[in-house]
C-alpha cells in the first residue's frame, strides 16, 4: 500500500480513465480496471475487494433497476409490432406537403416514438430505415435530414419511459416517477423547437427541404385523417398504459414498465406480428442490453466507491464549490464538466460516476435535486451527437443505405444546429424550472 493525498487518488483515477478511453478499449472495462488497479494500490488486496464485492451486491439488489429489462423488452417488441410504418405513412399524408415537411414528419414520428420505445438505438435505426431516403431522393439537404434524424431519435433517452432516468434516479435517490414527469415538458419543449428550426430554415432556403409537387398533393380527405388517427391510437394507449399509471398512482415505475410489455404484446397480436420468435429475440436482445447496463453499473458503482473511499469525492467537492461566481458559476461548471465527459465518455458511464459525486454538492448549493438532475439528463442529450463519441450520429452512419452516399461531415454538419437548440432549452429551463418541476408535484399517490 502506497500513502496518496486524495487530490493524487483523484488526478489518477480521473485522467487513467480519461487516457484509457482514448484506446478505444470498452468503457465497462477501462472504469473497472482503473478501479482495481488505483484500489489494490492505495488500500492493498483485502479492502479492495471488500469495497468491489459491496458495491457489486448493492447493486444487484437495487429493484428500480428491474425496470431497465422491462423498458427494453417493451421497445424491441414495439420496434417489430407494425405500429411504426402505418404511423409515419399517416403522418406524411397529413404534413408532406408544406417546405421542410418530412423533416417535420420525422420529427414529430421520432417524438412519439420516444414515449414508447426509451432505446436510442432503436429510434434512430427506425427513423433512418423509413425516413432519411425519402428527403433525400426528394432533394432534401442531407445535413437538414440527418439532423433532424439524430435529434429526433435522441430524444429517446429523455422522453419517458427513458433508460436513462431509470438509471439515474436511484443513484441520486430521487422518485423515478417524477423523473419520467419532469422529462415531459422538456422533451415535448425540445421536439416543439426542433419542429420550428425545420419550418423556418426551410421558409428562408426552400431547397433545403422541397414541398412535394403539385401532381404529388392530394387532398387530405376525412379517410386519410381515420387512418391518422387509428395509426395514432397505438402509441397513445401505450403511453397513457405506461405514463398514466405512473401519474395517476396506479402503479410504481417498476410495475408499469410490466404493463408496457404485455400491451407491447399485444399490439404485435392486434398488427398479425407475434410470434415465438419475435419473443425470442426480444428477450436475447433484453439480455444483451441489460447485460451492457448492469456491467457498466456495476463497474462504475465501484469506481466510485475506491474515489469516495480515498476522500476524493471532497476534492471535487471543495474544488466546485470554491468556484468564483457564487452557486451559479459552480453549476455552470457541473454542467461543462457534463457536457466534456459527453464526448468522450457513453451516458451510462457518465452517470455512475457523476451522480453520486455531484447529487452532494447540488444538495450543498441549493438546488432541487429532481430540477438539477434532470438538467444533467437534458445535457446528456448533446453527449448522442457530439462527436468523437456520438452514439445517434454513428447509428445513422451505420444504417443508413449505402447507395445514398452519406457522409459522416453531412451528419455532423446537421446536428449543430439541434445542439445549439439543447442549449436553448437549458436555459430556458434554468430561467423557467417550473417546466421540469410542475408536472411532478401533480402527481397523484406512489411514485417510486
Amino acid at each position: 500500500m502506497i500513502e496518496l493525498s486524495p487530490e493524487i487518488v483523484a488526478f489518477l483515477m480521473l485522467g487513467g480513465v480519461f487516457s484509457l478511453v482514448l484506446t478505444g478499449f470498452p468503457i465497462a472495462f477501462v472504469i473497472g480496471s482503473v478501479a482495481f488497479l488505483v484500489g489494490i494500490l492505495i488500500f492493498g488486496t483485502t479492502t479492495t475487494f471488500h469495497i468491489l464485492y459491496s458495491r457489486f451486491y448493492a447493486l444487484t439488489l437495487n429493484y428500480p433497476y428491474l425496470a431497465v429489462p422491462l423498458f427494453s423488452f417493451m421497445g424491441v417488441v414495439l420496434q417489430h409490432s407494425g405500429i411504426t410504418k402505418d404511423l409515419y405513412e399517416s403522418l406524411y399524408e397529413s404534413l408532406g406537403r408544406i417546405k421542410g415537411g418530412l423533416a417535420v414528419v420525422t420529427i414529430v414520428f421520432g417524438t412519439i416514438l420516444a414515449a414508447c420505445l426509451g432505446v436510442i438505438a432503436a429510434s434512430v435505426t427506425i427513423l433512418t430505415l423509413i425516413a432519411l431516403e425519402p428527403m433525400v431522393t426528394r432533394g432534401y439537404d442531407r445535413s437538414l435530414a440527418t439532423g433532424s434524424i439524430v435529434a429526433a431519435g435522441t430524444l429517446g433517452i429523455l422522453i419517458p419511459p427513458s433508460i436513462m432516468l431509470v438509471v439515474y434516479a436511484p443513484q441520486a435517490g430521487l422518485s423515478i416517477g417524477q423523473m419520467f414527469m419532469g422529462a415531459v415538458f422538456p422533451g415535448i419543449i425540445l421536439s416543439a423547437l426542433y419542429v420550428t428550426y425545420v419550418l423556418v430554415r426551410c421558409h428562408i432556403s426552400p431547397e433545403m427541404g422541397p414541398s412535394l409537387p403539385p401532381d404529388q398533393i392530394a387532398d387530405f380527405t376525412f379517410a386519410k385523417l381515420i387512418r391518422l388517427l387509428k395509426s395514432l391510437a397505438p402509441p397513445v394507449l401505450l403511453i397513457l398504459a405506461v405514463l398514466g399509471t405512473i401519474f395517476a398512482g396506479i402503479a410504481p415505475p417498476t410495475e408499469a414498465a410490466a404493463l408496457g410489455c404485455l400491451a407491447a404484446i399485444f399490439l404485435t397480436v392486434a398488427y398479425g406480428k407475434f410470434s415465438w420468435e419475435l419473443i425470442r429475440h426480444a428477450s436475447i436482445e433484453t439480455l444483451r442490453v441489460s447485460a451492457f447496463v448492469v456491467m457498466i453499473a456495476a463497474l462504475c458503482y465501484a469506481f466510485v466507491g475506491v474515489f469516495m473511499s480515498a476522500g476524493s469525492g471532497e476534492v471535487v467537492s471543495h474544488l466546485i464549490l470554491s468556484v468564483p461566481g457564487g452557486k451559479w458559476a459552480s453549476f455552470a461548471m457541473i454542467m461543462v464538466i457534463v457536457f466534456l465527459l459527453g464526448l468522450f465518455i457513453e451516458w451510462i458511464g457518465i452517470v455512475f460516476i457523476i451522480v453520486p459525486i455531484f447529487s452532494p454538492i447540488l444538495i450543498k448549493l441549493g438546488f432541487n435535486p429532481l430540477w438539477a438532475g434532470m438538467m444533467i439528463c437534458i445535457n446528456l442529450q448533446m453527449a448522442f451527437q457530439t462527436p468523437p463519441m456520438a452514439m445517434s450520429i454513428f447509428v445513422l452512419k451505420g444504417t443508413a443505405p449505402p447507395g445514398l452516399g452519406l457522409a459522416m461531415s453531412d451528419i455532423i454538419k446537421g446536428v449543430i444546429p439541434f445542439v445549439l437548440i439543447i442549449m436553448f432549452t437549458l436555459v430556458m429551463c434554468t430561467i423557467f424550472p417550473e417546466i421540469i418541476t410542475w408536472l411532478p408535484e401533480k402527481m397523484i399517490g406512489p411514485s417510486h
